[in-house]
C-alpha cells in the first residue's frame, strides 16, 4: 500500500483487502466482507472496525487506514508459527507473531530491549540464546525445531524485561553529566503543524526544544535534536538518529490541535501497544509520568495524563522514549501561556527537573514541583520557599 488514506465513501479492491484483514481479526462481521472486490465500499460498518483497531493497537484513533494503520493491521495476521523468523537487517520481519515470539522469551528471562513485534540484533540473540539452551542449532532463525522446543517448555512469568529496564537506570546512577538526550521539536522545515493564535507549532516546539537543551547542557548531559529550524526529516530518520547517538533518553515536543477551542491541557505518550502488560515500555511509562507530574504542578495547563501509544516514533526508538503534547494550539488558554516566554521557562524546567527524577533514588528524590535543575552541579536542589 502506498501513503493513500482510505476513509468513509472509499470503494474498489483496496477498501476489500481492508475488510478482508478485519474479518480475519475477527472485528468485522464475516457477512460484511465483499464478494466482489470492486463493489468494497468503505462503510460505517467499516469505519468502526478500523477504530476499533486502531483502539485496541495504541494508534490514533481517526477511522482513516493510512500507510502506518494499515501495515500495523498487516502485521496483525501473523501467529507464531506461520512463517519462519530470521533477522534481515534491510527489511526487519514485524508482526504479531514476532511479539509473541518476543514475550516468551522475556517470559523465559531472556535478554530484550522492549516487546516491539520487529525482529531486530537483540530479538536474534535471545532466539541464538533460547536455542542453545535447548540443544537445537543455534543459527537465530525461528522454524519448526524452535517452535516445537517453545511448545515442550512452559515459561515462568518473571517480568525480566522491565526489571533490566529499571536495574539499567539504577546503574546510569543519579547525576546528569555524561547521559545524553535527544530532544525531537515536532515538524519544521514546509511542515509548520498546527497554527492558531498567532502560534506555529514548529517554531514553539524548537523554542521549547532549544530551552530545555541550554539547562541540560549546563549541567553535563550531552543533547542532540533531531533538526533545526529549517528541516523536517521523517519519522523513521529521526528514530534512527536517535538510536545512532546511543541516547539514553527521547523526547518528542510537539503541540495539539482540535476544532473545539475548550480542548486544552498537556499530555504524554509513551510506548505501549495492546492490553498486555509487557508490551510497553516501562521505564518510559515511568518518564512520561515524570514529565506529566511535573508540567501539571507547575503550570495551570489542564492534566490530560499520560497514555500508552504505538507511534512510530515510539516504537521504533531503542531507548525509553515519551512525546509531549503540551498544550492546544487552538485553546484561547493555552495559547495565551505558551506565547509567554517565561511560561515556556516553566514549561522546559519542568521536563529537565523529571529527567533528573527519573535517575534519583527514592532516598534522593523529591516531592513533585519542588526541585530544580543546578547548573554548577548536575545535581537538584529544591526550591526556595517563597
Amino acid at each position: 500500500m502506498s501513503d493513500h488514506r482510505y476513509g468513509l465513501g472509499d470503494r474498489g479492491p483496496a477498501v476489500a483487502e481492508i475488510c478482508t484483514k478485519l474479518v480475519q481479526l475477527g472485528i468485522l462481521p464475516a457477512s460484511a466482507e465483499p464478494s466482489d472486490p470492486m463493489d468494497a465500499e468503505f462503510d460505517e460498518t467499516v469505519n468502526r472496525a478500523v477504530r476499533q483497531f486502531q483502539q485496541q493497537r495504541g494508534l490514533t484513533v481517526n477511522g482513516v487506514v493510512d500507510a502506518q494503520t494499515y501495515r500495523v493491521l498487516d502485521e496483525a495476521r501473523w501467529r507464531l508459527g506461520d512463517r519462519l523468523l530470521e533477522y534481515n537487517a534491510a527489511h526487519p520481519l514485524a508482526g504479531d507473531d514476532v511479539a509473541e515470539l518476543q514475550r516468551r522469551l522475556v517470559e523465559l528471562g531472556l535478554s530484550l530491549e522492549r516487546i516491539d513485534g520487529i525482529y531486530g540484533p537483540a530479538t536474534e540473540r535471545a532466539v541464538r540464546e533460547f536455542q542453545d539452551s535447548v540443544g537445537v542449532p543455534a543459527d537465530g532463525t525461528c522454524g519448526p525445531a524452535t517452535f516445537k522446543a517453545f511448545a515442550r517448555i512452559s515459561p515462568r512469568q518473571t517480568g525480566a524485561g522491565a526489571l533490566r529496564d529499571v536495574e539499567r537506570i539504577r546503574r546510569a546512577g543519579p547525576h546528569l553529566p555524561g547521559k545524553v538526550v535527544v530532544l525531537d521539536p515536532g515538524h519544521g522545515g514546509l511542515d509548520s503543524g498546527c497554527f492558531a493564535h498567532g502560534l506555529t507549532e514548529a517554531e514553539v516546539a524548537f523554542d521549547l526544544a532549544s530551552r530545555i537543551e541550554g539547562r541540560l547542557a549546563a549541567t553535563g548531559v550531552k543533547v542532540f535534536l533531531t533538526r533545526g529550524r529549517d528541516n523536517n526529516p521523517s519519522e523513521a530518520q529521526r528514530a534512527q538518529f536517535a538510536n545512532e547517538t546511543r541516547a539514553d533518553l527521547f523526547v518528542s515536543l510537539h503541540l495539539d490541535a482540535h476544532p473545539n477551542p475548550e480542548a486544552s491541557g498537556v499530555a504524554t505518550y509513551f510506548y505501549g501497544a495492546g492490553s498486555g502488560e509487557q508490551v510497553r515500555s516501562p521505564v518510559g511509562e515511568q518518564f512520561a509520568g515524570l514529565v506529566q507530574r511535573e508540567i501539571v504542578a507547575r503550570t495551570d495547563l489542564r492534566d490530560c495524563r499520560t497514555h500508552a501509544k504505538s507511534w512510530d516514533l515510539l516504537r521504533f526508538t531503542k531507548m525509553p522514549a515519551i512525546r509531549v503534547e503540551f498544550g492546544y494550539v487552538t485553546s484561547p488558554h493555552d495559547a495565551h501561556r505558551l506565547a509567554n516566554p517565561q511560561f515556556r521557562d516553566v514549561v522546559a524546567e519542568a521536563i529537565g527537573v523529571a529527567i533528573q527524577r527519573l535517575y534519583l533514588p527514592p532516598e534522593m528524590d523529591a516531592p513533585t514541583g519542588v526541585l530544580q535543575l543546578s547548573p554548577l552541579t548536575g545535581h537538584t536542589s529544591k526550591r526556595p520557599s517563597e
